[in-house]
């Protein structure tokens, strides 16, 4: 283990780590905001719309980020649509994310009491005011687990980033052992990298779902 190199090559890598973060996270926003229309749209089986989050939910689901990264980035210019390599990435991972916390929130708006809804109806609130103001809240905090699994999953998954010429971390090691043949100090740095980029979302998910299920069972 040369420590010499690995001081050397870490600013290389912070500035991967800053570009997979930003990209990460504004994919995972857009993944939120995704899987909460279309649960939106499952829960209340909207006609037309309802087949359409369908195909989608099993469409992205079933097939690699990597595939689609290629067909986004590689396959749209074919058709005249061209979009730089972090406006895919952050595409590419916030549909791949759309179609698990689409199921995610829709389990969560399921595990929701109906009589809570029947309520809320029955105060006179609309459809959208039931799901933002009654339905939404409750299933967010069920959901809590299983929106920080898909956060981590999707962070992690920007490992294929590389694959669209990003200077993300995973390109910045294959490059650089490319390059040098420094393979351990690469690797080492790279785990490193990415256990500050997961660990702290992994703890804080933790603390977040025991300050949730405490509000909601007492324990």
């Amino acid at each position: 283990m040369n420590f010499n190199v690995i001081f050397d090559y870490m600013p290389m890598y912070t500035k991967a780590f800053l570009l997979t973060i930003k990209i990460g996270w504004i994919g995972i926003a857009l993944s939120v905001g995704i899987g909460i229309v279309a649960a939106f749209i499952l829960h209340f089986k909207i006609p037309v719309l309802s087949p359409i989050i369908k195909a989608y939910v099993e469409l992205f689901r079933n097939t690699p980020l990597l595939v689609q990264l290629f067909f986004i980035y590689f396959g749209l210019p074919k058709i005249g649509i061209s979009i730089s390599a972090d406006v895919c990435g952050a595409v590419g991972l916030g549909l791949l994310g759309g179609s698990y916390m689409a199921e995610s929130f829709r389990s969560g708006l399921e595990a929701v009491a109906p009589s809570q809804t029947e309520s809320a109806l029955a105060l006179g609130m609309n459809r959208l005011q039931l799901f933002r103001f009654v339905i939404l809240p409750q299933a967010l905090s069920i959901s809590v687990p299983a929106i920080v699994a898909n956060i981590i999953f999707l962070l992690k998954e920007t490992s294929v980033f590389s694959a669209i010429s990003l200077m993300d971390l995973m390109f910045t090691a294959k490059d650089l052992i490319g390059l040098y043949y420094n393979t351990t100090e690469c690797l080492v740095l790279l785990v490193v990298f990415y256990i500050i980029m997961l660990l702290p979302v992994s703890v804080l998910g933790s603390l977040i779902e025991h300050k949730v299920r405490y509000r909601m069972f007492g324990d």
